[in-house]
C-alpha cells in the first residue's frame, strides 16, 4: 500500500475549512478527494448540501480545475467518500420532511429537492468537464438519496459490509432525486423499478451481481481499491473518460428529466398521511440508533419491527 501511495503522491488538503465537506487534493495523479463530514445524523442537510454546492460550483467554474500551494491542476478523478464510519450517507434529510409535510410547505419541499439536483446533475455530467471521471467510493451504508448520489458517479466501488438500499416505499414514498434515472441507466427500467418497490437494503455483493456496484473492494480495502484501479488504468484514462460520455449519450439524464420527476416526488410527499409520516419517523429512529452502535445490523428491519 505504501508503495502504491508512493506512485501516486500525497494528498494535500484545500479549500475552505470548517465545512462538512473535506477536500483533498493529489496533483501526482489529478485526484480530487472528496467526504462528507456531516454534523449530526449522516443525512443530507441543508448546511451539508450548501457546503457540497459551495465547492462543486467552484469547480465547475474553474473549468475542473483546483488551485494548490498557488499552483492550478486538472482534475482527472473525483473521488467521494464519507468520514463517518460504516455510513457513506443516508439520504434525505427525514425530520425535515416531516417538519414540512406537517406544515403543508411546498415551496420549501420543492426548494430541498432543487438543491439536491444542484448538486447532483454536474456530478452526473462530470462538472462539464470531459476528461474527469467520477468515482463513489462506498464504505458503509448509502440509503435513499445518500444510495442516489452514488450512482450519479461514472464508477461505483463499495466495501463487502455496505448496504445499499432504497427505503422510501416503506413510507409511501419513492426516491424522487435522480434514483429511478440513474438505476435504469445501469440496469434497465423494470430492474429499476423492482429495486425501487421492493424498498429492500442489499448488501453490496447482491449489488455487484446485478451490475449496479462496479469494483467489490474487502472491508477497510476501498480506499486502496480505488487507487489501486486509478493506477492501473492511468495510462487508459482517456478512453475510459470517452466511455462514461458514450453511456450519458446512449442513456441520456437531462436536468429537465431530473426536475419533472422531482416536482412528482413533491406532489406525493403532500399526499402523505399520518401513518407515512410515522413509519418515517421510525426510520430516523433506527438510522440514529445504528449510527450510535446499538447493534441495528438492518434499518428497514428494524423499522419494520417498531411499527409491528
Amino acid at each position: 500500500m505504501s508503495n502504491m501511495r508512493d506512485a501516486l503522491g500525497l494528498r494535500a488538503p484545500y479549500g475552505k475549512t470548517n465545512t462538512q465537506f473535506d477536500t483533498e487534493f493529489d496533483p501526482a495523479s489529478g485526484t480530487l478527494w472528496a467526504f462528507f463530514n456531516p454534523k449530526g445524523n449522516a443525512c443530507f442537510s441543508l448546511g451539508l448540501l450548501k457546503d457540497i454546492r459551495n465547492h462543486d460550483s467552484q469547480l465547475k467554474a474553474n473549468g475542473g480545475r483546483v488551485t494548490l500551494a498557488g499552483d492550478s491542476h486538472q482534475v482527472n478523478y473525483y473521488v467521494l467518500g464519507s468520514r463517518q464510519p460504516r455510513v457513506f450517507n443516508l439520504g434525505g434529510d427525514l425530520a425535515l420532511f416531516v417538519l414540512l409535510i406537517k406544515s403543508r410547505d411546498r415551496e420549501a419541499l420543492a426548494h430541498y429537492a432543487r438543491l439536491c439536483l444542484d448538486n447532483l446533475y454536474p456530478r452526473i455530467r462530470n462538472y462539464f468537464t470531459p476528461g474527469m471521471i467520477t468515482i463513489s467510493m462506498v464504505q458503509g451504508d448509502a440509503l435513499g438519496g445518500g444510495f442516489e448520489c452514488a450512482l450519479s458517479s461514472d464508477v461505483i466501488f463499495a466495501e463487502e459490509s455496505a448496504q445499499l438500499g432504497l427505503p422510501e416505499i416503506l413510507f409511501n414514498l419513492f426516491p424522487g432525486m435522480g434514483a429511478y434515472s440513474l438505476l435504469a441507466q445501469r440496469i434497465g427500467m423494470r430492474a429499476a423499478e423492482e429495486l425501487i418497490l421492493s424498498g429492500k437494503v442489499l448488501p453490496a455483493a447482491r449489488l455487484h451481481e446485478m451490475g449496479v456496484i462496479d469494483v467489490l473492494a474487502k472491508d477497510g480495502e476501498g480506499e486502496a481499491a480505488v487507487r489501486d484501479w486509478i493506477h492501473a488504468n492511468r495510462k487508459r484514462r482517456n478512453g475510459y473518460a470517452a466511455v462514461y460520455r458514450a453511456r450519458q449519450c446512449v442513456h441520456p439524464v437531462s436536468r429537465e428529466e431530473l426536475d419533472a420527476i422531482a416536482d412528482t416526488w413533491v406532489d406525493a410527499a403532500l399526499r402523505l398521511e399520518d401513518k407515512d409520516l410515522k413509519m418515517m419517523g421510525r426510520l430516523v429512529r433506527a438510522q440514529m440508533r445504528r449510527l450510535d452502535g446499538v447493534g441495528v445490523a438492518d434499518i428497514t428491519t428494524e423499522a419494520l419491527a417498531a411499527n409491528a
